[in-house]
């Protein structure tokens, strides 16, 4: 069976399951009382509140099931990177845990959710040195940071989860920017040719099988948010896929909406504090947007076509490289 032919089953097969989870999950949610809160300065937000939160769940069960029926083979780097987006994402559950158990927005206090993400990515780092040693590509370029790779590999970890949480703030947000990545970044691991990578590949289309099932319940007007249960697992298994890959430098290139989102909220803290003043009229980015009026279905559009077609360039110059 050719890698192609088995994409396009693993796919279809994680977005059944996906679709099939959707109910129980959101039966499930409701009778714990998993609701989200609603930042009360986020004033289109109010119509929100009593969402169910804690969606991410759906395309997490959705990916393993799938690749456990289909990569029941030896498979080091795809099944690590499900077990790294599982340890992400129930960091995330944690830190959604407390926000619903106290009726707040605010969960796990920033330095533990810091400790907690660099845990994992200092081991993960240390398993890539030693493992895969110091290398990275760039379109064709090969480099070698030798014992680099550990900071850099953590640095990624950190970045990425925290650049995709703060990228879920609209429906369909970051699970439609991620969906779109994931793919065409599974087609850039497809293409490396040999029999990790290609597991590697199954496994991104496996999450980009049940993003897309997740999707049917949190694009506007949303049935469920992923919560953090959601962003942290997928931001844990994007950085995953570039670390393991090689291809890490890519992905501030093809998720440039997530850079935007961190960096957005970066400056606006950190001038805030100086001056006490606002670059923004909020942060992250696609807040600004909202206070300005534009609609989050016209944000999240362009959020989406900004990433597909980066994500295209880069597709198509590593083909040609």
């Amino acid at each position: 069976m050719s890698l192609s032919v088995k994409i396009i089953i693993i796919f279809c097969l994680a977005a059944v399951l996906g679709v099939i989870l959707i109910k129980p999950a959101l039966f499930v949610c409701k009778k714990l009382k998993a609701e989200q809160t609603i930042l009360h300065y986020v004033e289109k937000h109010s119509i929100k509140k009593g969402t169910p939160t804690m969606g991410g769940v759906i395309f997490i069960f959705a990916s393993i099931l799938a690749c456990g029926v289909f990569l029941w083979q030896h498979s080091l780097y795809a099944w690590l990177a499900i077990l790294v987006m599982v340890a992400f994402g129930l960091l995330g559950f944690l830190d959604d845990f407390i926000k619903i158990h106290f009726h707040q927005n605010q969960g796990l206090k920033p330095y533990q959710k810091i400790i907690g993400q660099a845990a994992i990515a200092l081991i993960i780092a240390f398993f890539i040195y030693y493992k895969l040693g110091g290398n990275l590509q760039f379109f064709g370029l090969n480099l070698n940071i030798g014992w680099g790779i550990i900071p850099f590999a953590t640095l990624v970890f950190l970045a990425t989860v925290n650049a995709v949480n703060l990228t879920d703030g609209l429906d369909g947000l970051a699970g439609g920017v991620s969906f779109v990545y994931l793919m065409f970044f599974g087609a850039i691991v497809a293409l490396i040719g040999n029999p990790e990578m290609d597991m590697l590949s199954l496994a991104s289309f496996a999450v980009c099988g049940g993003l897309l099932a997740f999707l049917c319940a949190n694009t506007f007007p949303a049935k469920v948010f992923m919560g953090d249960t959601g962003s942290l697992a997928l931001g844990g298994f994007i950085a995953c896929v570039g670390l393991f890959s090689g291809r890490a430098l890519l992905i501030p290139i093809m998720g440039l909406m997530f850079v935007l989102s961190a960096l957005s909220d970066i400056i606006q803290v950190a001038y805030y504090k100086k001056t006490k003043k606002r670059v923004f009229l909020m942060a992250p980015l696609h807040h600004h947007f909202e206070k300005k009026g534009v609609h989050e279905n016209r944000i999240v559009t362009i959020y989406i076509f900004v990433t597909s077609l980066l994500s295209a360039v880069c597709l198509c110059l590593e083909i040609a490289l």
